[in-house]
């Protein structure tokens, strides 16, 4: 059995799998170390000590995967922290800018007993916030099918269902704009000189869209009315 796992070793895993596409690939360590705010000396020294309780696989010059049981883990955290924004944004009324660094906090909280609970209160949910699939139990994630709108042609139609990047401006961005999960989304054109979007949203009037903001803004495609 592995022993209990300090916040920093989980942070390790948690940072390991979402670097890695799903836990599935090499991560290197500057990588590692950039996603951390670290040094690569410390990267390496958490990385022997991940391998050491056989949660993680390494080889040098070739990176780091997860194995079965830091991924189960990896998964496990990231499952909390999401129900956890789900519980903030529906029950305690946070915007959904707010409550990142509030689940980093609540993620490391041990009970299975207290998540399971909070999974049954929260009527089993499958996306947190921000569109992002929420394990269940088993580490099983719901697909789901989407684009970003800076890829689909122009006259697509969506309904938005996930934003990419959590951060915090783009996230009050997209509230001035009056985007959220469940708008649906109408790509009028896009400018080719910068990648720009302009869009319907809601049928509404042109709003225009960043390329970097249409990068991290996701949609399933809906048909035409």
């Amino acid at each position: 059995m592995v022993s209990e796992l300090s916040f920093t070793e989980e942070n390790y895993l948690k940072a390991i799998y979402h670097l890695s596409r799903e836990g599935n690939e090499s991560v290197n360590t500057n990588s590692l170390a950039e996603s951390m705010n670290t040094t690569p000396a410390s990267v390496n020294d958490m990385v022997k000590r991940l391998a050491h309780k056989n949660l993680i696989g390494y080889q040098k010059y070739k990176g780091t995967t997860l194995l079965s049981k830091g991924k189960k883990i990896a998964l496990t955290i990231v499952r909390k922290h999401r129900l956890w924004e789900v519980f903030l944004v529906d029950k305690l009324g946070f915007r959904w800018d707010e409550v990142h660094e509030i689940a980093e906090q609540l993620e490391h909280i041990k009970s299975p007993g207290l998540i399971k609970r909070l999974d049954k209160f929260l009527g089993y949910p499958t996306m947190d916030p921000h569109g992002d699939p929420i394990p269940n139990e088993d580490g099983v994630m719901k697909e789901t099918r989407r684009a970003s709108i800076a890829e689909v042609t122009i006259h697509s139609e969506g309904i938005v269902v996930a934003v990419n990047d959590d951060d915090t401006l783009l996230l009050q961005h997209l509230d001035s704009l009056g985007i959220k999960l469940g708008s649906r989304i109408t790509v009028l054109d896009r400018t080719d000189f910068d990648g720009s979007v302009s869009i319907s949203i809601d049928e509404g009037p042109e709003q225009f869209l960043s390329k970097p903001v249409a990068e991290n803004l996701m949609i399933t495609l809906t048909d035409k009315k």
